[in-house]
């Protein structure tokens, strides 16, 4: 199975999201920053957080780069303060370029000035990488 991941942040938390689960996988954890040229993934992993409530507008643009000829299946995973947002414009891209998502997206506590302060730790990273590794069959 050929599985990539991709991740967006701004504060570092989905980076060390990303880069956890991609250690896990042994498989790179690629920035969108760069430009990542996705092709032939089973799997693809997408990192991001949410701001203000929403998804960063960069990664819905790269995103919207993306059909269902380069990625089949789509996992998401999401840093967010209140965890309880959702990537759900993300989730409406990918849907409209016909790929699949996985129903469950696993989201993780982020943090914000002292809210969710420590955010993401290490229980939070762990369950990040099982929810990844559970998911990549």
């Amino acid at each position: 199975m050929n599985i990539s991941l991709i991740y967006l942040s701004k504060t570092g938390h989905s980076r060390k999201l990303a880069e956890a689960i991609a250690a896990e996988l042994q498989i790179p954890a690629q920035d969108i920053k760069t430009n990542p040229q996705i092709k032939g993934a089973d799997l693809l992993f997408v990192v991001g957080g949410i701001y203000g409530g929403k998804s960063d507008p960069k990664m819905i643009e790269y995103i919207t780069t993306l059909d269902n000829t380069m990625v089949k299946k789509v996992a998401l995973i999401t840093s967010c303060c209140s965890k309880v947002t959702a990537q759900s414009a993300v989730r409406e891209e990918l849907l409209k370029n016909k790929i699949e998502v996985l129903k469950d997206e696993f989201i993780c506590q982020g943090s914000f000035l002292l809210f969710g302060f420590h955010h993401p730790n290490k229980t939070d990273i762990q369950n990040a990488v099982s929810f990844a590794k559970s998911n990549k069959i």
